[in-house]
């Protein structure tokens, strides 16, 4: 998979509730949830399964594409 480099998600972490369900969905294992937010890690190929299982919508992809 071709990647640019602009590309990245990110959270709403006024929207976010801490549900996990994210975490659970990452296949990378690049999501990790602590008490205040979400930090995607070095492992994450955007394949966006975070953003579809988001109840609330608070994971966006930003940049190139």
């Amino acid at each position: 998979m071709v990647r640019d480099k602009l590309d990245e998600l990110e959270v709403d972490i006024a929207m976010c509730l801490h549900c996990g369900a994210c975490v659970g969905s990452c296949p990378a294992n690049a999501l990790f949830l602590n008490e205040v937010l979400l930090e995607f890690g070095d492992g994450c190929t955007l394949c966006k399964r975070c953003i579809k299982v988001c109840p609330v919508g608070a994971i966006s992809m930003i940049g190139g594409g």
